[in-house]
């Protein structure tokens, strides 16, 4: 039987910092890049975002117009968090329970893949879990020295094996990896 993936994208820094990257991707950003990030969505129909991730996205593409702002606002969004109340985006709903219990069960479910965007603690708990299918990691030309890593230090082996890679312009790489057996 078919399952769905779950599939995240994250900016990473060349030292592993994923924390922040609004304030060091947008100058190394193409359009290149921004079309392997509109793809992501459009083999998705659910959209998996923590509290802040959701805050800030919603803050800004609600009232944004144009193919990524279309793509972000009609999408089912599900929101992991424990204090958030109502989810006022369009088409957002909060997930509550036990996170991988959740995500473990709407694998299961019909439909299209399950994106993660931002949401650090999610993608490390759904990565220590066996959970997350599909990592993008977009590996921007800086080194910032510290922030939050992908990776803990006391985290658990996680095997990947290679998908596809893409070099942009600018320096930026796209690594695609496969995860788990």
């Amino acid at each position: 039987m078919a399952y769905r993936k779950i599939v995240t994208g994250l900016f990473i820094s060349a030292d592993g910092v994923v924390g922040t990257p609004e304030q060091w991707t947008f100058q190394h950003m193409t359009d290149e890049a921004g079309a392997a990030i509109a793809g992501m969505i459009a083999d998705a129909d659910t959209l998996l975002l923590g509290r802040r991730t959701y805050e800030e996205f919603a803050r800004y593409w609600a009232t944004q117009s144009g193919p990524m702002a279309d793509a972000l606002n009609g999408i089912r969004k599900l929101v992991a968090s424990t204090t958030l109340t109502a989810a006022g985006w369009s088409n957002s709903e909060i997930l509550d329970g036990d996170l991988a219990q959740r995500l473990a069960a709407l694998k299961d479910a019909p439909g299209r893949n399950i994106n993660i965007s931002g949401s650090i603690s999610i993608v490390q708990t759904l990565l220590q879990a066996g959970l997350i299918d599909d990592l993008h990691l977009m590996v921007f030309p800086i080194v910032l020295g510290g922030g939050t890593r992908l990776f803990p230090e006391q985290g658990k082996r996680v095997d990947m094996t290679l998908a596809h890679t893409r070099t942009y312009d600018t320096g930026v790489v796209h690594l695609h990896y496969r995860l788990g057996g």
